[in-house]
């Protein structure tokens, strides 16, 4: 099996003030993403702002950076629709209408930094049951051990079927803290054949991000996760993130998945 790469470019919380390059506008996010598919990414992981910079679920914004990356590069397309703390469910699950290869699915509420992310119960599972109905891969964001109860709930409500994809996000104030000892209490629980990738924020996402590639799993790279190249750096690109994951990779003799290779390894249809 081959690594996974999935860049993610923008996130929901900084700014340019934080980091000048980071992209928020259509135009910038598709650049950052056909230079992140030639750095080695096979999957995009999409988080939208509009001209404020801040986080929206506006289906016209949503539809422009879609047409602008695959105008650009043939990298698989997964939207969040985490979307930010401040956008309402009802909105957040409407990206899934543009019907991308694969979406978040986020199944618990919680503390979140400073703020909540509200996902209730019966509103999680009506987007479950609607991803299943259009065939888009869910991506199981878990943040802490109890979410993987609820997302084993889902299967067992026949709202996720076959191989599940998790990713395991640590060091968000409010989740589980990015720690090799709570990576190595997670992982085990998995279920049989599940897909899984780490996404550590911040100061330690580049020593989780080389654990997790020693255990299997797959990586995430980009300025969602952290703004630096190493510390008192800012990354100058997304480009620069990914092509250290793939070093990670390499450094550990694992090959990088391209499209067609990530395409069958998260068991994607179509």
């Amino acid at each position: 099996m081959s690594v996974v790469i999935t860049v993610a470019p923008t996130g929901p919380i900084a700014t340019k003030r934080d980091n000048p390059a980071l992209p928020t506008t259509p135009e910038e996010i598709a650049e950052a993403v056909a230079d992140a598919y030639a750095a080695g990414a096979a999957v995009a992981h999409i988080h939208l702002r509009d001209e404020l910079e801040r986080p929206t679920a506006d289906l016209r914004i949503a539809r422009q950076v879609v047409d602008l990356i695959r105008d650009r590069c043939p990298i698989l397309i997964q939207l969040s629709t985490g979307v930010g703390l401040t956008v309402p469910f009802e909105d957040r699950e409407r990206l899934i209408e543009l019907r991308p290869a694969m979406a978040t699915l986020n199944p618990c509420s919680m503390s979140f930094a400073g703020g909540e992310f509200r996902n209730p119960p019966a509103d999680v599972r009506r987007l479950a049951a609607r991803m299943r109905e259009l065939g888009i891969k869910p991506e199981l964001e878990i943040y802490d051990t109890g979410h993987l109860d609820e997302c084993l709930r889902l299967r067992d409500e026949g709202l996720l079927e076959g191989d599940l994809q998790f990713s395991v996000v640590m060091g968000v104030r409010g989740g589980m803290a990015a720690t090799p000892e709570n990576l190595m209490t997670i992982i085990p629980r998995l279920p049989e054949g599940a897909i899984w990738q780490i996404i550590a924020i911040g100061k330690n996402n580049l020593q989780l991000t080389s654990i997790a590639l020693a255990l299997g799993g797959n990586a995430r790279a980009g300025m969602e996760d952290t703004l630096y190249l190493r510390r008192g750096e800012l990354a100058t690109s997304n480009t620069q993130l990914v092509a250290r994951a793939a070093a990670l990779a390499a450094g550990l003799d694992l090959s990088i998945a391209d499209v067609s290779a990530a395409r069958r390894q998260l068991g994607l249809v179509g």
